[in-house]
């Protein structure tokens, strides 16, 4: 009897040991598929503006202020490399279903590998090299102004690099393959250079300007500076391009536990006509949760040439906009 119970004891006890350690198994496998699995990510974003023209007239538009569904995925190929992608697509109209015939715009499509010793390399669709650099005022902002973007080469057909930090520093290089596809063969490329010690950063660019469609060939340079107090963060960035224009971009922003107050002002010099125009930009945003936040932003534009903003056929030299607007994203 007693050598019965025994052997039913050692027989239940080892039935539940293969048990634990298939289930073990299989959590650890489950687990190891959920990892190798692609992250999918998005946004709605919609926005109420109403645009003023001083003399001209003025509009209020409810609006899809560029909402995005996207997938991006990074895998291991050997010890220390990592190769990754990135497909992120717009053009949802998500204010308007009647307007919208689904997603049918690319935003930004790219692979690459990576890793600690070299930096990485990407081709595709994404943010040029000289945008992440020094257009970081005029690309800040949920709406945006009518300055900046003082350079032609574009987000696509891009062979991209950027260096590891050595000691701070960090190079970074593009070029833009145009084919017989685009209308004329042209490379165009970006070089640019960025410093980060403590709390300050510094950076240099430079854009050949190359493309079929530019307006001239001639290069493209920008420097930012951008300095971190505790909250506060301060940037200053000018570009120039012979022939075109001269832009400055100046920008604080403070952060206050779930709210961000930004205050911008951006200045273009037109070298063709010699009329100047200017913005300053104000901004109040709040976090409303990890995946949603709210925003007020409030432009005032003026110009020299007394055209220089159109609302509804007429145009003016001064402009206001007030915005308010929402995201969700995940």
């Amino acid at each position: 009897m007693k050598k019965t119970l025994l052997a039913s004891a050692i027989a239940v006890a080892t039935f539940s040991g293969a048990a634990a350690a298939q289930t073990t198994a299989t959590a650890s496998e489950l687990a190891a598929k959920m990892d190798s699995m692609p992250t999918v990510y998005g946004n709605i974003q919609y926005v109420l503006k109403h645009t003023n023209v001083d003399g001209g007239g003025s509009e209020l538009e409810h609006a899809d202020n560029g909402s995005t569904l996207g997938i991006k995925h990074d895998h291991e190929i050997a010890p220390g490399i990592t190769g990754f992608f990135k497909l992120e697509l717009e053009g949802i109209n998500a204010d308007d279903k009647s307007n919208s015939s689904g997603i049918d715009k690319l935003d930004e499509a790219y692979i690459g590998i990576k890793g600690d010793s070299f930096g990485q390399i990407w081709i595709g669709s994404d943010d040029s090299t000289y945008e992440r650099a020094v257009d970081e005022v005029a690309q800040f902002h949920e709406v945006g102004s009518d300055i900046g973007f003082n350079y032609d080469t574009g987000e696509g057909d891009l062979i991209q690099y950027a260096s590891p930090s050595f000691g701070g520093l960090t190079v970074g290089a593009a070029v833009q393959v145009n084919g017989d596809a685009e209308g004329e063969k042209s490379y165009p490329f970006q070089l640019a250079a960025m410093y980060e010690m403590d709390a300050l950063e510094l950076a240099f660019a430079v854009d050949s300007n190359d493309g079929a469609d530019g307006v001239n060939n001639e290069n493209s340079y920008g420097l930012r500076g951008s300095y971190n107090l505790d909250n506060l963060r301060l940037t200053a960035s000018y570009e120039t391009r012979k022939d075109v224009a001269d832009v400055i971009g100046l920008m604080g922003v403070y952060t206050m536990g779930a709210n961000q107050f930004a205050l911008s002002y951006q200045m273009l010099d037109d070298d063709a006509s010699g009329d100047q125009n200017d913005t300053i930009i104000l901004q109040a945003l709040h976090n409303v949760s990890d995946h949603m936040y709210v925003y007020f932003e409030g432009y005032l534009s003026g110009a020299d040439a007394a055209n220089q903003y159109t609302v509804e056929g007429t145009s003016g030299d001064e402009q206001s906009i007030a915005s308010v607007g929402a995201v969700y994203y995940f």
